[in-house]
């Protein structure tokens, strides 16, 4: 179990100087699989947490990288180095594989949401020019072949797609003398959309470095141990899945167990089954496990670790959590322009800190509690922006220079958006958010996309969208709407299907309200807060759906 590093001295700011007594591995996420599989060539890898009474699938080290192998040539007769490759589909084992795939191949892995529709799933994919894009064959009854031929004429760049149900024959197109290019540590890695302040989602450019580092970092500060199993839920195309889970579980030659989509009774029962040390999870998650029915009747001793993060963790579930599991609680924070996590709480914390601090910075990297308007560092236990610098700050916005520019200041601080504070011991505390994003289900949702959709409609004059506190999503999604015709304004049910048909379902608002005018500041823009400030005094009420829609995770 690791310790919590003692503090030299106490902070007289709210700074928090880069501890560099841990170096930082040059390496990159493929000589990292090939050093785990010379090492351990035997040991479990890689389990597909299937919900079938079949056996399950498993690779061994010495498998997971002879697979990844083939899958980087069969990747290089299609692409170069370098070249943008896209993901579109939900968690199982062939997702891991070709992300380690790519990696070794020089390629940069676009992480895409599989409920995406057609219309965000044509922008991801043109606006990081991807040049090659695998996708599933059905997600939550879309099929995805049919969504793809869709907008495939509207992509002039996108030259292979492939489907996974082809993965076979897919591997088979490999020469096995296939020279792997050389790849660096700073060079890009994956490509995550992630919204931002304004407009539609950015591709936040992670590296290679910031991969390996801020995963074995925050792997190591949990207190997950070599050999350990890792029980991943959280989807791949997440920071939290794809960097934390995948490359966290290598970096200590443990077993990742990938859970195709999240079921309470499935994760409770692999828990149990592959004797699980570990698992990373969101509020609404771990909510779902500890109320399951069978949860009592599982034998989850095995499990050390609970992680939790991607939003405001309650108190309360804390300390429940480590009482119902007799475990250890790790919070973490972080996004993923920050490579996943920034701060983070040590097992060895008392109750207080695991359950109300954010914990401290990880290694390499610089913390500070600034003033949102003139950058300076705040007194201690004094409200301020978040802001972080170090090997942990992404690339770029992929092809946003302005949005990077605005994120990352001239003396390198990365701007997170969030507010928090700083004591002297360097623990951090969440406040809120400086930037206008809903988490619903550690989902993050930006209103502005939604609300150019809704400007869209004609019987919409005015809408503005925002998070309702919701004591298990965290967050839902709430949209006050001003009628074009207040005498016959559009009914919940058009709106619904309406934003459904081309939003995925964790967008789509589940709260509607209807107003003549809206709250707004001496320049014209409507005040959101004042609207949620109505919403929790019962002054807004929400419209009734009539026909109730199917509950989207």
């Amino acid at each position: 179990m690791p310790s919590t590093p003692a503090l030299p001295q106490p902070l007289r700011t709210s700074h928090w100087l880069a501890d560099t007594s841990t170096p930082l591995a040059r390496t990159t996420v493929g000589e990292l699989l090939r050093r785990v599989a010379s090492e351990v060539p035997d040991r479990v890898a890689l389990v597909d947490g299937h919900p079938g009474p079949a056996p399950r699938r498993r690779w061994t080290y010495a498998e997971l990288l002879t697979e990844a192998e083939k899958t980087a040539a069969a990747l290089l007769t299609r692409f170069s180095p370098g070249e943008r490759l896209a993901v579109w589909e939900a968690n199982r084992p062939e997702w891991v594989v070709l992300q380690f795939g790519a990696a070794l191949a020089g390629l940069v892995l676009v992480t895409v949401n599989p409920q995406y529709r057609a219309e965000e799933l044509r922008y991801a994919l043109r606006q990081s020019q991807a040049a090659g894009l695998v996708h599933g064959n059905v997600y939550r009854g879309v099929r995805m072949p049919d969504v793809v031929a869709q907008i495939r004429d509207d992509l002039p760049e996108l030259r292979d797609t492939l489907c996974f149900d082809d993965w076979a024959d897919f591997l088979a197109t490999g020469t096995p003398t296939t020279a792997l290019p050389e790849v660096h540590p700073d060079d890009p890695a994956l490509i995550i959309y992630t919204s931002g302040t304004t407009g539609f989602a950015k591709g936040a450019m992670l590296h290679h470095l910031g991969v390996v580092n801020t995963a074995q970092m925050s792997t190591q500060r949990s207190g997950f141990h070599d050999g350990d199993v890792w029980i991943n839920p959280i989807p791949l195309f997440h920071t939290g899945g794809g960097v934390l889970a995948c490359v966290g579980t290598l970096s200590r030659r443990g077993t990742q167990v990938v859970v195709p989509q999240f079921d309470p009774a499935l994760v409770l029962e692999l828990i149990e089954a592959e004797r699980g040390s570990m698992i990373l999870t969101v509020p609404t998650i771990l909510m779902a496990l500890l109320d399951h029915p069978d949860r009592p009747d599982r034998d989850l001793s095995s499990l050390r670790t609970v992680m939790s993060g991607g939003s405001a963790v309650p108190a309360g579930l804390v300390r429940r959590t480590k009482s119902i599991l007799d475990c250890d609680f790790s919070m973490l924070f972080g996004q993923a322009e920050l490579h996943g996590v920034v701060t983070q709480t040590h097992p060895t914390d008392n109750d207080d800190d695991q359950a109300e601090t954010l914990g401290r910075p990880l290694f390499h990297v610089e913390v500070k509690i600034a003033d949102p308007e003139t950058g300076a560092t705040v007194p201690l236990g004094t409200e301020g922006e978040i802001c972080a610098r170090g090997y942990q700050n992404m690339l770029e916005y992929y092809n946003m220079p302005e949005e990077t520019a605005a994120t990352i200041d001239s003396e390198g601080w990365l701007h997170t958006g969030d507010m928090g504070t700083m004591d002297e011991r360097g623990y951090v505390r969440f406040v809120g958010r400086l930037k206008d994003i809903i988490i619903r289900g550690g989902e993050n949702i930006h209103p502005r996309e939604i609300e150019e959709l809704l400007h869209q409609h004609p019987q919409v004059a005015d809408v503005a969208v925002f998070g309702v506190p919701d004591p298990h999503w965290g967050e839902q999604v709430g949209a006050a709407v001003r009628a074009a015709d207040p005498q016959q304004p559009p009914t919940v049910e058009e709106l619904h299907t309406y934003c459904r048909a081309h939003l995925a379902p964790f967008k789509t608002p589940k709260l509607w309200f209807f107003t003549d005018t809206f709250p707004l500041t001496p320049s014209g823009k409507i005040q959101k807060f004042v609207l949620r400030e109505r919403v929790a005094s019962g002054e807004l009420v929400p419209a009734v759906l009539q026909t109730p829609a199917p509950t989207a995770n």
